[in-house]
C-alpha cells in the first residue's frame, strides 16, 4: 500500500542562526548557510532531499498528471509552421517537425514552397547526448546580405549563450549550412549586423549576469580578437543592442529601471566611435528608431508621464533640439515606435488593452488596429524582419479561449487579410467563454481581471477558481491561448489572470502606484481581487493562486495573509528572501533592482520590504494552505536558496493544521521559466495542473 503524504517525513534542513541588525532592528537568520559556496555540496544534498520528498508526495497524480499531458497533446498539431516573413528576396519561418520538442529556422523563396532548414533546434539538443537536454536560443539574425546567420544558444538554463555564426551561402569560408569556425563563449540577448555583414555587435554579462558590454565581432576572426565597443560601469544599468529599422544605424540602450540614454554608430561604419543621443538624466527615459532622412524618432516620458514622440535632428540630437510628433491621447501609454519610409508604427495601450496606431508621415492621417475579440491580446509579429520600405506588417491576435490568428495589415489602408490560423484538434472555442471584469481594491481602485471559463460553468459561487498574477516591473500580463487551460475549464474551474498595479496593464501610473512604497498595491489588489470572486461569482473556499518569480513573491505574500486552510498557492522560483537580496550585491541583479522594489540599505526602503518580505512575514496563529513551491539551480534571476530558506523555515514552523507543502527543485539543466522544449513544457503543466486539482476538486 503506498504512502499518503501525511505519512511522509518531508527534510529537516540544518539550522546555524545567525543574528543581523540594520537601522535599529534585530532578526535571526537560521539558513544564510544555504547561499554559502562552502556549503554548496550540503545545499545540493538538501535539495535532492526536497525533490525526493517532492516527487514521493504526488506519486499519486502520475495518472491525472499523466491524463492532463494527453489532453494537451491531443491539442497539438503534430507539426506546425509560424506564418512567414518576407526580408529581403527570402521568407522567414520557423517549424516543429512531428513529435519534435524544438522548432527549426526555415528560409523559402516563396510563400508557400518548400523551405530549406537554417537551424535545426533538435540537431543542437542531440549534440548534448542527453535526453534531458535543454536547448534555448537567444538570437537568430540573419545578416543584411542573407549570407549568414549569427545564432546563440544556453544548454543549461543560466542564459549564458554561446555565440556562433552559419554560412548561408556557398561563398563563405565554411560549407553551406556549416558554423564558422569563431565561437562567442559568453553573449547574452540581442544583436545588431554592420551594413557589409561583415561585423556583428553583440552584449556581454559580467558574472552577476548583468549585461554591461558591447562588443564588436569581425566575421573570419577569432572571439579573442573581438573589439570593445562600450562598457556600463554603473551597477544599476544594462546595456542592450539593436538595429534601426532602416539599418543605418546599431543603437546601444543603457537603461535602469526609470532613466535611460542610447548611443548610436553609423552601421555603414562600424568602427566608428558610439555617439550618445542625449546624455542620461535620471527619471527621464527614451527610445530611438531611424526610418531614413535626416530624423530620429524618440519615445520619452520627458514632459509626459504616459509617454509621448519626438523628433530630433540625428546631426545634433541632444534635448534641445526635440520637437514634439504625436502627443498622448487621453489615457493613452505609448510603449514604442518602429519608423518606417512611409509611415509611425504606434504599439500603445488603451483602456487596459493593446493596439497599434499607424500614421502617415507624408499626411499624419492615423488608423488603429485593434485585437477586435472579446478581452483579446494584439501582438506584432516579425519586426526583426520589417524594412522601412514595408507597406503591411503582421498582426497575431488571441485570448484566453481564442487561438491565434495572424492578419496581414495594410499600412495605408488598414485592411487586414487572415494569413494563418492556428488549428487546434479537438478543440472548440465556442464551448468557453471569456471576459474582462473589474474588481475594487481596498480603497476603491478597480483592478482588471481577465476571466475565463466554460459556457456551461455558472459564475453563481460554486465554482473553484485558478487565479494568476504578476504586477511588477511595468510587464503587461496580457491574455493569450494555452493549450493546456482548456483541461482547468473542461473541470469546471473558473481561470482569473489578475492584473494589479505594479504591472503596466492600465499605464505607467498603474506601474507607479504599484512599486516601490507603494508595492503593497500589488499584493491587496491580487487579495481583493480573491475576495470579489468569493464573494458571489466562484467558491470562497476552493480558490488556488500561482505565479512565478516577481509573480511568485505576490503568492508569497498571498500565503503569508491567507486566512484559511482551503485552497492551494503555486509559487514558481518566488523572489521571498527580499531583504537579504536586495541587501547583496554579490547577487545577480540586485544593484539595478533598487529602483523597482527599493533599497535596504535606507531605513525607508528597509522598512518598506521587510513588511512585506515572505521569509521575514512567516505566518503564524492561522492555518496555511496547501502549497507547491518551484525553484531551479541553474537559474540566474532568483537564486535557488531563495525558495529553499523559505520552504525550510516554513517547515520548521509548520502546525498539523497546516496543508502539504512541496518543494519541487529543478537540479539539472532549467531555466527560470521552467523545461524547455513544448513537450517538456506542458508535461510540467500537467504536473502543476494535477497538483492544483487535487487541491480544489473534491
Amino acid at each position: 500500500m503506498p504512502e499518503t503524504s501525511a505519512q511522509l517525513t518531508p527534510p529537516v534542513a540544518r539550522t546555524d542562526p545567525r543574528q543581523l541588525t540594520l537601522h535599529g532592528t534585530s532578526w535571526i537568520d537560521e539558513y544564510t548557510w544555504m547561499s554559502e559556496a562552502e556549503h554548496r555540496a550540503e545545499f545540493m544534498e538538501h535539495l535532492r532531499a526536497e525533490r525526493a520528498y517532492h516527487d514521493r508526495a504526488t506519486e499519486h497524480l502520475a495518472d491525472l498528471s499523466g491524463k492532463l499531458f494527453n489532453e494537451v497533446e491531443l491539442r497539438l498539431r503534430p507539426t506546425d509552421e509560424s506564418v512567414r516573413f518576407r526580408r529581403g528576396d527570402l521568407f522567414y519561418y520557423t517549424r516543429t517537425p512531428a513529435g519534435s520538442e524544438y522548432e527549426q529556422f526555415v528560409s523559402s523563396r516563396d510563400q508557400r514552397g518548400q523551405g530549406h532548414v537554417l537551424l535545426d533546434e533538435t540537431e543542437l539538443a542531440e549534440k548534448l547526448s542527453d535526453p534531458d537536454a535543454f536547448v534555448a536560443v537567444g538570437l537568430r539574425l540573419v545578416s543584411p546580405d542573407g549570407s549568414l546567420l549569427a545564432y546563440s544558444v544556453d544548454t543549461t538554463g543560466d542564459e549564458v549563450y554561446a555565440l556562433r555564426f552559419r554560412a548561408l551561402t556557398p561563398d563563405q569560408s565554411a560549407t553551406l549550412g556549416d558554423d564558422l569556425p569563431e565561437i562567442v563563449p559568453r553573449s547574452y540577448y540581442g544583436g545588431a549586423w554592420s551594413a557589409d555583414s561583415r561585423t556583428f555587435f553583440y552584449t556581454v554579462h559580467d558574472e552577476l549576469y548583468r549585461p554591461f558590454q558591447v562588443w564588436r565581432h569581425t566575421v573570419g576572426t577569432t572571439a579573442t580578437s573581438d573589439q570593445l565597443v562600450f562598457t556600463e560601469k554603473d551597477s544599476r544599468y544594462e546595456v542592450e543592442v539593436k538595429p534601426s529599422t532602416s539599418g543605418d544605424f546599431v543603437f546601444i540602450r543603457v537603461a535602469c529601471r526609470d532613466t535611460s540614454e542610447a548611443w548610436l554608430i553609423p552601421a555603414g561604419d562600424p568602427t566608428a566611435e558610439p555617439r550618445c543621443v542625449e546624455p542620461r538624466r535620471k527619471g527621464i527615459e527614451y527610445d530611438v528608431d531611424h526610418g531614413g532622412g535626416d530624423d530620429l524618432y524618440l519615445v520619452t516620458n520627458d514632459g509626459e508621464v504616459e509617454f509621448r514622440l519626438m523628433t530630433t535632428p540625428i546631426a545634433t540630437p541632444d534635448r534641445p533640439h526635440w520637437i514634439e510628433a504625436e502627443p498622448s491621447g487621453p489615457g493613452e501609454r505609448l510603449l514604442s515606435c518602429l519608423v518606417l519610409r512611409d509611415h509611425l508604427l504606434l504599439s500603445l495601450r488603451r483602456d487596459g488593452f493593446p493596439l497599434l496606431r499607424v500614421v502617415s508621415r507624408a499626411s499624419g492621417h492615423a488608423l488603429e488596429v485593434h485585437a477586435g475579440i472579446e478581452a483579446g491580446r494584439l501582438t506584432l509579429e516579425g519586426a526583426a524582419y520589417l524594412t522601412a520600405q514595408a507597406e503591411s506588417v503582421t498582426v497575431k491576435v488571441d485570448s484566453l479561449i481564442e487561438p491565434p490568428v495572424w492578419y496581414e495589415i495594410g499600412l495605408a489602408t488598414g485592411e487586414r487579410r487572415e494569413l494563418k490560423r492556428q488549428s487546434v484538434p479537438g478543440y472548440e472555442a465556442g464551448r468557453y467563454r471569456t471576459s474582462r471584469v473589474f474588481a475594487p481594491a481596498s480603497d476603491g481602485t478597480l483592478v482588471p481581471v481577465t476571466l475565463a471559463h466554460r459556457a456551461d460553468t455558472p459564475l453563481d459561487g460554486m465554482a473553484p477558481c485558478v487565479m494568476c498574477g504578476y504586477g511588477a516591473y511595468e510587464s503587461c500580463d496580457d491574455p493569450f491561448f494555452d493549450e493546456a487551460l482548456p483541461s482547468l475549464l473542461d473541470r469546471g474551474v473558473v481561470y482569473a489572470l489578475t492584473h494589479p498595479r505594479g504591472g503596466g496593464e492600465n499605464g505607467r501610473q498603474w506601474w507607479l502606484d504599484g512599486h516601490l512604497a507603494a508595492k503593497s498595491n500589488t499584493f491587496t489588489d491580487h487579495i481583493a481581487v480573491a475576495r470579489w470572486l468569493g464573494a458571489s461569482l466562484v467558491d470562497p473556499a476552493r480558490i488556488a493562486t500561482r505565479g512565478l518569480s516577481a509573480g511568485g513573491l505576490l503568492q508569497g505574500v498571498v500565503f503569508s495573509t491567507a486566512r484559511q486552510r482551503e485552497g492551494a498557492v503555486v509559487a514558481e522560483v518566488p523572489f521571498v528572501d527580499v531583504v537579504t537580496t536586495m541587501l547583496d550585491e554579490s547577487i545577480p541583479l540586485t544593484a539595478n533592482e533598487w529602483d523597482e522594489w527599493g533599497d535596504p540599505r535606507t531605513p525607508e526602503g528597509f522598512a518598506v520590504l521587510r513588511a512585506y518580505s515572505p521569509y521575514d512575514q512567516v505566518p503564524v496563529d492561522q492555518p496555511r494552505p496547501t502549497m507547491l513551491v518551484t525553484g531551479a539551480v541553474h537559474d540566474p534571476r532568483v537564486m535557488v536558496h531563495e525558495p529553499a530558506k523559505w520552504v525550510a523555515r516554513l517547515r520548521a514552523t509548520a502546525t498539523d493544521e497546516d496543508g502539504l507543502l512541496l518543494f519541487r527543485a529543478e537540479l539539472g539543466a532549467g531555466a527560470h521559466t521552467g523545461p524547455s522544449g513544448r513537450f517538456a513544457h506542458f508535461r510540467y503543466e500537467a504536473d502543476v495542473y494535477a497538483f492544483l486539482l487535487s487541491a480544489l476538486l473534491p
